[in-house]
């Protein structure tokens, strides 16, 4: 698995990693056995929230773990956290901490490697949150720090107060649902793509070298694109012939696109099946041409003005 250094640090994590939303899915039993077979694709890196599962996936995740018996330093533990599901966003100094000291008891460790902030919280004040990072830091308890589905300036506002570097930025990001790339491709035109949600997100990241973690990877805003030849048709085309000329399935080259891209994005994928991880990991192996890449853009629906 080729690895990508991780924003500003000295961290090198796999350009794949393992989204764990979806691990009550799996039988207790398949747990273990299914952490081990990601571990030994190097598929080392495992993204958590403290609202999956209500807290569920952390703490089968955690008991897993240790049944498996890898060494702490082997593995790479990112959670988030700012939910309050159905009621509210909560950054606020008390929450984090909160949240984070029962993220660690769930995943039974002494600390994490990465925490992001899940959301923009509409009454965040950044010193409360720089408070919360500078006590996790100093106690050992979080290594390092980003955020999730923020704007530049929302990133911004954070960094008046807080001292520690952002390294990420997680976002969703697909072949169709691509507006962060859309909306610099339509510069100055009367299209929908050209419509900038993200605040230029993307250069903003690029030019402060954050890394873009890419979630949701196979989904495109209205469900799941691959094999949805009613909803796109070309796309999956496209997506077939390609797949055929490397012998791979059509998840693997949709994955293969993001890390195609130079901005040099992390992808989170949230699949429970051996064999579909076993074919997406090989995407760290290919590396798609400019034409293959520009086909699949434009076959999702997007244009070249």
């Amino acid at each position: 698995m080729k690895t990508m250094k991780f924003g500003k640090s000295d961290l090198e994590v796999p350009v794949i990693g393992l989204g764990c939303m979806r691990l009550t899915e799996l039988e207790r039993w398949d747990i273990p056995k299914y952490i081990w077979h990601c571990i030994s694709l190097g598929v080392n890196f495992f993204d958590h929230a403290d609202i999956y599962g209500g807290g569920e996936c952390e703490r089968l995740f955690g008991e897993s773990l240790k049944e498996i018996g890898i060494p702490r330093d082997q593995i790479i533990l990112q959670s988030k956290c700012g939910i309050v599901p159905r009621i509210m966003y909560d950054l606020s100094y008390e929450n984090i901490i909160r949240c984070v000291d029962g993220t660690l008891k769930r995943l039974d460790t002494d600390y994490l490697d990465i925490l992001l902030l899940h959301r923009p919280d509409a009454l965040m004040e950044p010193e409360e949150v720089a408070k919360a990072f500078d006590e996790l830091e100093q106690k050992g308890k979080v290594r390092y720090f980003g955020v999730s589905n923020h704007k530049p300036s929302q990133m911004e506002l954070l960094k008046t107060c807080v001292k520690q570097e952002l390294h990420t930025d997680q976002l969703q990001f697909s072949i169709p649902f691509s507006n962060i790339i859309s909306t610099g491709m339509e510069a100055n035109m009367h299209t929908d793509g050209a419509i900038d949600r993200g605040g230029d997100v993307l250069n903003y990241c690029r030019l402060n070298n954050i890394t873009i973690q890419a979630w949701s990877p196979f989904q495109s805003g209205k469900g799941a694109f691959v094999d949805n030849n009613d909803g796109y048709p070309d796309l999956n085309w496209a997506l077939g012939e390609i797949s055929a000329k490397y012998n791979v399935t059509k998840s693997t080259i949709a994955a293969a696109w993001i890390l195609r891209h130079p901005a040099r994005m992390q992808t989170i994928v949230g699949t429970m099946n051996y064999y579909r991880m076993l074919e997406i990991a090989r995407a760290a192996d290919i590396e798609l041409t400019r034409d293959e890449w520009y086909r699949l853009y434009l076959s999702s629906g997007h244009i070249l003005p």
